[in-house]
């Protein structure tokens, strides 16, 4: 099933991907830094929830509490969570 996920506190605008049980696929953010988001998301494809956030939960941009990779770990949960609540 697709997802929308609307970030805080970051360049990126919205993350929409892909979930597939627990697997991410078909990542894409809207603004942000170009480049290394489009990095982010070839070599995340295909990986579980819980891969995402083991490797990106907790990541900060500068001074921001939070970052793209962040945010992204925080979206897969929260749309797992949500597909499993039905």
């Amino acid at each position: 099933m697709r997802y929308s996920y609307r970030t805080r506190n970051v360049c990126a605008m919205e993350i929409c991907f892909d979930l597939d049980g627990n697997v991410v696929k078909n990542i894409e953010f809207t603004g942000g830094c170009n480049g290394n988001l489009k990095a982010i998301s070839k070599l995340v494809d295909g990986w579980t929830v819980e891969q995402i956030e083991e490797k990106l939960r907790g990541n900060t941009c500068g001074r921001r509490p939070t970052s793209c990779a962040d945010q992204l770990a925080l979206a897969v949960r929260e749309a797992y969570n949500s597909q499993l609540a039905g």
